[in-house]
């Protein structure tokens, strides 16, 4: 696992869809087990939401507090 994609997963903003404009780290576990059910998309963003999702999966969606932490200290600065 990439140190980058987990900072990928609190930038990047979903594109699309009912979430469009959440971070990839704040969708619902239902949604992203849906992507896992039905497929993810191809490319960067299929990558990043089964990587969310094996998080999820695994209840490891904590190991993104503290970038998420830092991003939120850095918008402060």
């Amino acid at each position: 696992m990439d140190s980058d994609n987990l900072e990928k997963l609190v930038t990047f903003k979903m594109p699309f869809g009912k979430y469009a404009g959440k971070s990839i780290s704040d969708l619902p576990g239902n949604y992203l087990a849906w992507f896992a059910r039905k497929g993810f998309p191809k490319g960067e963003l299929g990558a990043l939401l089964e990587l969310m999702h094996t998080l999820d999966h695994n209840g490891l969606r904590g190991l993104l507090l503290p970038i998420k932490e830092s991003k939120r200290q850095s918008f402060l600065n």
